[in-house]
């Protein structure tokens, strides 16, 4: 829940604000700790915040943060976006996937919108439940299960996917129960078929074998 804004500018509201978002925050969360478009200009120019990109700053009392770019994502999203996908599965730790473009699922209310989507940031559309959120810092991570549905829907390649699998499984943040992954899609676009484990045992039919 958002707090009211404040009539008059406080600077230790908007850093606690910032302290928990790796010293980023947005014009929207200026103003409700009192700071005006035109105040916020004043402090840019006097050097106490940064541009990090349209409608998103960073106090300069923090550096660049490794992350950075995930939090800005999020924030761009007003907080309603999940890290997901390949960007997701390389958070995890999962495969060799090193994905050049920051993903991001957007719920599926925000599909006819109009946005524009900063640089380097692939957009998706899925209304993500609780249990399949997970968090990374500062910022909301789909679940090591949901990462690997996911990517499989978008054609990760059969090899990192079955990688990944593997490693998740071995490091439990997957169960054979609980996975049910569909394959790379093929040339035409169309989903492939899909992985199921059933007590222990991969269940081929009309089913890719992952493991």
């Amino acid at each position: 829940m958002r707090v009211p804004p404040t009539a008059q500018p406080s600077w230790d509201r908007l850093f606690e604000t910032a302290a928990a978002q790796q010293g980023l925050f947005t014009t929207k969360q200026a103003a409700e700790a009192g700071y005006s478009p035109q105040l916020l200009i004043h402090h840019l120019h006097a050097g106490k915040v940064l541009r990090v990109q349209r409608g998103i700053y960073r106090l300069v009392h923090f550096p660049p943060g490794e992350h950075e770019d995930l939090v800005a994502a999020w924030l761009w999203s007003d907080g309603e976006g999940v890290i997901s996908h390949q960007t997701a599965l390389a958070l995890h730790g999962l495969s060799d996937a090193l994905p050049a473009r920051l993903h991001l699922t957007l719920p599926m209310s925000w599909r006819k919108r109009r946005l524009r989507v900063p640089e380097g940031v692939v957009l998706h559309h899925a209304d993500v439940a609780r249990p399949d959120r997970g968090w990374f810092g500062a910022v909301p991570i789909t679940v090591a299960r949901r990462t690997l549905r996911d990517c499989a829907e978008e054609g990760l390649s059969p090899d990192l996917l079955r990688q990944a699998t593997k490693q998740a499984l071995r490091r439990g943040l997957a169960s054979r129960d609980e996975l049910t992954v569909p394959a790379a899609r093929g040339p035409s676009g169309g989903c492939g078929r899909a992985v199921t484990w059933c007590r222990g045992r991969t269940v081929r039919s009309r089913r890719r074998r992952v493991l």
